[in-house]
């Protein structure tokens, strides 16, 4: 589908709708009508305000699907629905239409050779690629908080966006891109919250960046993409492009469990699953959740405080520090050993679904981890990996 022919069109579910003329009332460009049937927007009028949102007492007004511009849904359509129109498969645009530094970094963030390719069953609909570098989306930063020590060496940061009016569906994994000023380069950022945004029911997303100043060899170097979030102000603006990723999704079913393996930043989806987990607690609909997560030393990992208050009957959580003074280096893998009964279980657990998420070269490290914690319990890694690819239950991201 090329972008130059995607929109997205906003729609009234008539099997919610109560019929109370709330959002015919409000809408401020008279894009909702209705008939004896049902309340519907004219495609032609409606700018997506979101005036008629907040008022609507059901929340029938909130439904919004990417269509082709020129084969939007009519008035006449509309009038003669019973319930909405099942949603297509993932949205995107055209190869064409994704800038080459996006793909790039794409197809380094998910390596092929350990990684499903599509996403659980049960995973919501993904969008992705809606806006691009020459209509991106414009976002305003509405918080920009140090998440490590002052004094810790690395200086990571959890910064929020806001979409405002604008439309940018987001699920927990997927990536989103920012331009930065005066150029059309694009620098790709996982996503930290929940799909409900940040602050629930408010058009925001969230992001966990850290601040360049070395690189992998330890020499001075100043990241452009990283300094240039880390600096950013409350209300200044970034122009953003995307979402990305359709694959690395978390699934939907009651009782699927989530096995999460990160190491610093990689945190950021692992984040958004665990929050979007936590905020449907009480439906009670949740299985495990087993999270192995690294860094240097506790001052460098993000989001520390906050997961050792989280109830240890929601998440069995596994800190791995290498670089603690007078301690052994201990990793994620080794972590995974000293707990490979619980991750046995649910290795062969067809309702768990696995995440890793840092830098990359770490899934390697992984995979013998779960080659070793097999051996142990007389599993057979070799067969069991690509039956875990088939039923696209272990997803891979590192950069």
């Amino acid at each position: 589908m090329s972008t130059a022919d995607t929109a997205i069109q906003h729609l009234i579910d008539p099997e919610v709708c109560i019929r109370c003329n709330t959002c015919e009332s409000t809408c401020p460009i008279g894009a909702i009508t209705h008939d004896a049937r049902n309340y519907v927007v004219d495609f032609g009028k409606c700018g997506a305000c979101n005036a008629c949102v907040p008022p609507c007492p059901t929340g029938a007004i909130d439904h919004w699907l990417t269509v082709r511009s020129s084969a939007a849904y009519s008035l006449d359509d509309q009038f003669g629905w019973d319930s909405l129109p099942e949603a297509d498969a993932p949205v995107t645009a055209s190869g064409a239409d994704i800038p080459d530094e996006v793909r790039a970094q794409t197809e380094v963030a998910h390596p092929a050779q350990l990684c499903s390719t599509s996403p659980p069953w049960s995973a919501a609909q993904a969008y992705v690629n809606l806006y691009t570098p020459a209509k991106p989306a414009m976002a305003k930063v509405t918080g920009n908080f140090r998440l490590t020590a002052d004094d810790a060496s690395a200086d990571i940061r959890h910064i929020v966006l806001d979409f405002g009016a604008a439309h940018f569906p987001v699920l927990e994994g997927q990536t989103i891109g920012v331009l930065l000023p005066d150029t059309d380069h694009v620098r790709l950022y996982s996503i930290a919250s929940p799909r409900d945004g940040e602050r629930p029911r408010y058009n925001n997303v969230a992001l966990t960046i850290k601040r360049v100043t070395v690189d992998h060899e330890g020499r001075a170097v100043r990241g452009v993409g990283s300094n240039y979030m880390c600096d950013l102000a409350i209300g200044d603006e970034v122009r953003v492009v995307g979402p990305y990723g359709a694959s690395y999704l978390m699934p939907d079913h009651p009782g699927s469990s989530l096995m999460m393996i990160c190491t610093g930043t990689g945190s950021a989806p692992m984040r958004a699953m665990t929050e979007r987990r936590r905020r449907r607690r009480p439906l009670n609909e949740g299985g495990d959740l087993l999270l192995f997560f690294g860094a240097r030393v506790p001052d460098e990992l993000p989001y520390f405080g906050p997961l050792l208050k989280l109830p240890k009957d929601f998440i069995d959580t596994n800190f791995a520090f290498s670089r603690v003074a007078g301690e052994p280096k201990v990793y994620v893998q080794d972590r995974i050993r000293e707990r490979a009964e619980k991750v046995a279980r649910m290795l062969q657990d067809d309702n768990c679904y696995i995440y890793v998420c840092g830098v990359k070269g770490m899934e390697a490290g992984v995979a013998e981890a779960f080659r070793d914690v097999c051996r142990m319990h007389r599993i057979d890694w070799d067969a069991l990996l690509p039956s875990l690819l088939a039923q696209n239950r272990l997803h891979v991201e590192t950069y």
